[in-house]
């Protein structure tokens, strides 16, 4: 029989040992540490059992980080309420200047009670594997290039230029197999750079055909196909969007999404004095990046394009409406801001922040598939 009411407890989580803290009652109650126990699911398990024999109800919470979401999972498989707080929102006084697993479990505990914790978005298990291999995707592009960057410096430092524009395709690569050096250390030094530039881009399409073989089966596939009929939204973009950001609709307005995205300006004021800087650049960074990307096509005039038209393809008429209402509408605005003589790189911000807006809109239009 439980003896108290609510309990808000906190782990401060860590690759071996997770530091447990409790705040009792309401704001007068009592907060104590309750030590530290392995990062392992039948020591949790055993700690709720204790917790729950002594309180009604309980609260958890723990900051995002690299230990994941399975101690999450595992909270809310119990049947208790869980939170994973976003770390770059926990409230900090500016005089502390000690840190301890302690003395941050505590803090989490008192501020879960207060209710001043901010939580982020949990993936289930599906989307979450979903977004690791988008990720793994996006390191192995970030691997192609900087190999290709250690063969053109190799190249430029013994006064080698590819006179071409690209230095990918096949022109390049038999520009590559001309090149001949005296020495053999050099000689061995281009090869095995160019080696580990095929071998990355290998890598590269073996992850790409793995996105295009799973995407299809998953809940979201429907929202990722109409995210396409966006000009500047490709597969890669939708897939990463979708898993960073997952289901747009827990937001209630498009400013919300941009909000959530870092895409609005950052703000200083006081008095009657407003002043608006960068853009926050919160969020997830990935999505933002690849909206970013895609705002440029939109320098060109509006018009739907053969490789447009085929990734329409079934789509609901509400959805390619809002996808050609957007490219006129972001068309002009970038042409009017250019004339404006704004920066190309502001301007391409100021498209990726109203292509969030729309992409909110579209999923309104269309609902993910049934989970098996």
């Amino acid at each position: 029989m439980t003896g108290y009411g609510e309990a808000f407890v906190a782990f401060d989580t860590s690759k071996e040992k997770n530091a447990v803290a409790i705040a009792v009652g309401n704001r007068d109650g009592e907060v104590r540490y309750l030590g530290e126990i392995d990062n392992t699911p039948e020591a949790t398990r055993k700690l709720v059992d204790k917790l729950v024999g002594k309180y009604a109800k309980l609260h958890f919470c723990y900051e995002a980080g690299p230990t994941g979401y399975g101690l999450h999972r595992q909270l809310t498989g119990f049947g208790h309420a869980s939170m994973v707080v976003a770390p770059s929102l926990i409230p900090k006084r500016a005089g502390d200047r000690v840190k301890t697993n302690r003395r941050d479990a505590v803090t989490l505990a008192k501020l879960l009670r207060a209710g001043e914790l901010t939580a982020v978005w949990v993936p289930d298990a599906i989307h979450e594997a979903i977004r690791d291999l988008s990720r793994a995707r996006e390191t192995a592009v970030e691997d192609l290039r900087r190999k290709r960057q250690l063969v053109t410096a190799f190249l430029l430092r013994h006064g080698r230029t590819y006179p071409g524009k690209t230095t990918c395709g096949g022109r390049h690569t038999r520009w590559l197999a001309e090149q001949a050096f005296e020495h053999p250390a050099q000689r061995t030094v281009l090869q095995e750079g160019v080696n580990a530039v095929r071998d990355a881009g290998e890598r590269l399409e073996r992850l790409e055909a793995a996105l295009a073989e799973i995407v299809p089966t998953w809940s979201m596939a429907p929202v990722v196909a109409a995210y396409q009929a966006m000009r500047g939204v490709n597969f890669i973009t939708a897939v990463t969007f979708v898993a960073e950001v997952g289901d747009v609709r827990r937001f209630d307005t498009p400013c919300q999404l941009m909000s959530y995205l870092g895409l609005v300006p950052s703000e200083r004021s006081t008095g009657n004095t407003v002043r608006r800087g960068a853009i926050t650049k919160t969020g997830n960074r990935r999505a933002r990046r690849v909206l970013v990307e895609g705002a440029w096509t939109y320098r060109y005039g509006a018009r739907i394009g053969r490789r447009l038209l085929d990734r329409m393809g079934d789509l609901p008429e509400a959805v390619r409406t809002i996808a050609w209402k957007a490219q006129t509408r972001l068309c002009g605005r970038y042409r009017k801001l250019n004339a404006a003589g704004k920066r190309s790189t502001v301007i391409a911000t100021a498209i990726a922040r109203e292509m969030a807006a729309f992409l909110w809109a579209i999923a309104r239009e269309v609902s993910p598939a049934p989970v098996a």
